[in-house]
């Protein structure tokens, strides 16, 4: 299927949405998108002129930056797209009412996926006559370098489906996760929120401040993660026994209650903390600036990684995949 798709249609041109169109013209794919928004044409021109100051240093011609249209029609995008990948806010009704009229105006061989982060496929699909063709290609920000997609397929969602859209993921430099049960959250971000849960805990406890969560995580266990993930980091923690050591000496810490599974309530006095803190974070520095410092880090520590051929940096080489 990766060979013949040459169009990509993006319903949603928010943050994502550009993200996906950047990484596609990248890869020699044409896009064309649609955005009711009153600025969603200025703002995806914007988001996908930024991505490109990333995409130029990762070595991409810059020429198929332009190779994008904007359309006001639905079904215009749909009959000329070869794969479309819906990117609107997070909301079921909203998804739902989306993927209905796109099923309705796309011909039945063509895939539909949607970023949801969190969102069940058969929900979305419920309404749809080609259901089969739907299913979760939810990526990570941003999405023009960062590989991870999850795929997620619903109740009626055809195994073929999967396969296809994670031969056209990895056709554009992606590494394709397929998940193996339709759950809420799906892997990454359940993990991701479980971390979250616990940094607004300790924020809201005075225990420490957004900067000193942070330090915890970059200066350490963030940087063993980018490489070894959190299963084979304690794998190497077990010493010469591995995990089987790493769980009989400190599995029985599992049972002190030194964390929560539930959020805070998100008080105005825990959200002022929130507000205050990463604002010095910020040091008075933009978003903007701040989203360049991130991909020009990413950037090199992608580098890194391809020169060991080894987690993300092994995209594109030979790589067992066995996830799905």
């Amino acid at each position: 299927m990766a060979d013949q798709i040459r169009t990509i249609g993006i319903v949603g041109t928010g943050l994502i949405g550009s993200g996906w169109a950047s990484r596609c013209l990248a890869h020699g794919i044409s896009v064309i998108a649609y955005d009711p928004a009153p600025t969603a044409h200025s703002n995806f021109a914007s988001n996908i002129e930024n991505a490109w100051k990333s995409l130029s240093k990762m070595g991409f011609d810059r020429t198929r930056a332009a190779d994008w249209q904007f359309t006001d029609d639905m079904k215009e995008l749909c009959g000329r797209s070869d794969l479309i990948q819906e990117s609107a806010s997070e909301n079921i009704d909203l998804k739902q009412k989306l993927h209905t009229e796109l099923d309705l105006l796309t011909d039945a061989d063509v895939i539909i996926a949607s970023s949801s982060s969190g969102l069940l496929p058969s929900e979305i699909q419920a309404n749809a006559q080609h259901p089969e063709r739907i299913a979760i290609g939810h990526p990570f920000n941003p999405v023009y370098i960062l590989p991870l997609v999850e795929i997620v397929k619903g109740s009626k969602t055809a195994h073929s489906t999967a396969q296809r859209l994670s031969d056209f993921y990895r056709s554009i430099g992606m590494y394709p996760l397929i998940v193996k049960k339709e759950i809420e959250g799906y892997i990454s971000d359940r993990i991701q929120e479980s971390v979250w849960r616990e940094a607004l805990h300790l924020v809201n406890d005075g225990v420490a401040t957004t900067q000193d969560i942070d330090d915890a995580i970059v200066y350490g266990p963030g940087l063993r993660w980018a490489i070894m993930g959190v299963c084979l980091t304690f794998h190497l923690a077990g010493g010469e026994q591995g995990m089987k050591h790493m769980l009989r000496q400190f599995g029985p810490a599992l049972e002190l209650p030194w964390t929560h599974m539930k959020a805070p309530q998100l008080t105005n006095e825990l959200i002022d903390r929130m507000i205050d803190g990463t604002e010095q974070q910020s040091a008075g520095r933009s978003v903007a600036e701040l989203e360049n410092l991130r991909d020009d880090c990413l950037i090199e520590i992608l580098e890194v990684l391809k020169k060991y051929s080894y987690a993300a940096g092994s995209i594109g080489s030979e790589v067992s995949c066995a996830n799905g």
